[in-house]
């Protein structure tokens, strides 16, 4: 079974940074990465039918319109068990306290560590019975 991980970052360079990290993954048909670049976006892919086989969303933080910080408790209350690593180039107390505060269930800082997000999206697969 094929699960799919929604990222959601306004920069486009995200997705070729993403699917050459996790390229192995997708040509194994473990995950399928999907993209939106903004929160409105991943709102949508995840009420779309898509959105179903959705089993973990990774976010930046800071992106224009809508923030990292204001979709999570968006995505909670349209996905109550998703979880969500939010994705930020500020790792202050602050910024790391206020998305756990409002549903994240990881908190990751740029440059992202993919050994360290490979191991807990593999865990958030078996989970959700697509393996890992």
């Amino acid at each position: 079974m094929t699960v799919t991980v929604l990222i959601v970052d306004d920069e486009p360079d995200v997705e070729i940074m993403f699917r050459q990290h996790f390229r192995r993954e997708v040509r194994q048909g473990r995950y399928t990465l999907d993209f939106a670049l903004s929160g409105a976006a991943a709102l949508e892919k995840l009420a779309d039918h898509v959105g179903d086989d959705v089993i973990l969303l990774l976010s930046d933080i800071n992106m224009p319109g809508m923030s990292g910080l204001e979709l999570l408790p968006k995505v909670k209350q349209q996905r109550p068990g998703l979880p969500v690593f939010m994705i930020s180039a500020y790792g202050d107390a602050g910024t790391v306290a206020a998305a756990m505060q409002r549903g994240a269930d990881m908190f990751l800082t740029k440059p992202v560590d993919f050994p360290q997000l490979k191991q807990a999206v593999s865990s958030v697969a078996e989970s959700a019975g697509g393996g890992g």
